[in-house]
């Protein structure tokens, strides 16, 4: 009874020393992050907003992210990684809501399963779920990074794929006589897919802007980290300042990007056929041990 009286005291004075730093924390005037905010202002932030859409406002999500961004400081968030949301068209608040998430829920699992053991009859010690708590707390709020990241992974490489297709498509209206900016237009409107949308858009918005198509490919190509889209403005450019013939250089870096494509498909492949020979020479192996194994036995049952 003393000690769990000890514990119980230790306890309650620990939560309300925390009670007392976050509400000290919560009303000392934090000092804002400039460079957060003045990217907050820029016209490329009010883009990224424009082209991720808007969200449903009761999205929980959401709320806590803007509620996050609002109340913890800039530099808890850690890296955040800007071109991965960009070509995911997720918006900050929500990338902020699901850490946020997953931390509350990497605390509450701990507290959770001692609840538990002690229901079972098997208490545990009370550091261990206590640290448990912390660390899975941490992992979990990253969590979502790793998530982006291999995300944006995917969506680079499909966006690679179908990119290849569409700069075939401006060479060939280019070759049939249209201009740069027709072509470009043209050739977006021929796919379906998110990666054609998503140009479409891109270029759509550049009638209003007072940017040149080119222009606007090379800062999307900025925004979303890919140095192949920023090869065709370039080669857009050529066309549209100089008025340079650009069917054949088309021609050619699409087949570039099919190449590199095809020799990236290999070595995965390759990999995986590397890992599956792992396990056919275990079977092998045993296979042999088998065939072996009795022979050997005779001769050590005959020796002895």
């Amino acid at each position: 009874m003393m000690a769990t009286g000890l514990q119980l005291a230790l306890i309650a004075g620990g939560l309300v020393g925390l009670g007392v730093a976050l509400l000290m924390w919560r009303l000392t005037p934090a000092d804002p992050d400039l460079g957060d905010a003045l990217q907050r202002l820029s016209p490329e932030h009010a883009k990224r907003r424009d082209l991720e859409g808007v969200h449903p406002a009761g999205d929980t999500r959401e709320r806590l992210g803007v509620w996050g961004m609002k109340t913890l400081p800039a530099g808890a968030w850690g890296t955040v990684p800007t071109k991965e949301l960009a070509i995911l068209r997720i918006p900050v608040s929500r990338y902020y809501g699901e850490k946020i998430m997953f931390a509350l829920l990497g605390l509450a699992i701990p507290p959770l399963l001692t609840t538990f053991f002690t229901l079972l009859g098997a208490p545990l010690p009370i550091f261990i779920p206590a640290v448990a708590t912390l660390g899975l707390g941490a992992v979990m709020f990253f969590l979502p990074d790793y998530n982006v990241r291999d995300d944006a992974k995917k969506a680079r490489a499909e966006f690679g794929r179908a990119l290849g297709a569409y700069i075939d498509f401006v060479a060939l209206e280019r070759n049939a006589g249209a201009g740069p900016r027709q072509a470009m237009e043209v050739a977006a409107e021929v796919g379906d897919s998110w990666v054609f949308r998503r140009l479409g858009e891109e270029l759509a918005r550049t009638r209003w802007s007072g940017l040149t198509p080119w222009d606007a490919l090379h800062g999307l190509a900025l925004e979303l980290g890919l140095p192949e889209l920023d090869d065709l403005a370039d080669i857009m450019r050529l066309s549209g300042e100089e008025g340079a013939q650009i069917y054949r250089s088309l021609r050619a870096r699409s087949s570039g990007m099919r190449s590199a494509m095809l020799t990236s498909e290999k070595a995965k492949a390759n990999e995986v056929g590397e890992k599956m020979s792992i396990p056919m020479s275990l079977l092998g192996v045993i296979f042999l041990a088998i065939l072996v194994a009795p022979a050997l036995l005779r001769v050590i049952g005959g020796s002895t």
